[in-house]
Formats: C-alpha cells, sequence, structure tokens
C-alpha cells in the first residue's frame, strides 16, 4: 500500500499496489476565504444602480406610450369628427 499527496490538487490518496486501485481519497483542506464585504458592497451598488436605471427607462417607455396612444386617439377622432354618425349598415339592409 502507497500513501501519497496528488501533485496537480494536493489530495491524499492510498493506492493498494498488488489490485491497482486507489482505496482512499481525501480531497485537499480548503483554505478558508473571509467574505470580501467591499467587493459584495459594490456588487450591490452596482446591480442597485441597473435596476434604478431599467426602471428609468421603463418609466419613460411608458410615457412616449401613452403620448403616442394619445396622439393617435387625437386623429381618428379628427378624422372622424366630420363624419355623420347613425346606425350602422346591416348586411339585410344591404340587399
Amino acid at each position: 500500500m502507497v500513501r501519497l499527496a496528488c501533485p496537480h490538487c494536493g489530495a491524499r490518496l492510498e493506492i493498494d499496489t498488488e489490485l491497482g486501485k486507489i482505496l482512499l481519497h481525501e480531497p485537499p483542506p480548503r483554505a478558508a476565504k473571509a467574505p470580501d464585504l467591499d467587493h459584495a458592497s459594490q456588487l450591490l451598488k452596482k446591480e442597485a444602480e441597473r435596476r434604478e436605471s431599467l426602471f428609468k427607462q421603463s418609466a419613460e417607455e411608458e410615457k412616449m406610450k401613452s403620448e403616442i396612444l394619445e396622439r393617435r386617439f387625437r386623429e381618428a377622432f379628427e378624422k372622424t369628427k366630420d363624419q355623420p354618425t347613425g346606425p350602422p349598415v346591416k348586411e339585410i339592409d344591404l340587399d
């Protein structure tokens, strides 16, 4: 039986030389990293700015949309303002 460390990842291996099989694999110890709060804070600020810009863009699009609809309504109203109103023509009346 051979015990060695993997040169690539640092894991501990136990290998049976007679069978040629790995009997034990222990992953390498992980280095405990402290969370980078400054980086997380910057990411949150960027995300907040992105959300705010998307909201402003959406609000502008809705404002433009209502202005376009209002203009179309005025155009349609002006077009039909001079036309006489009456009962609708039915298909049976066309014969």
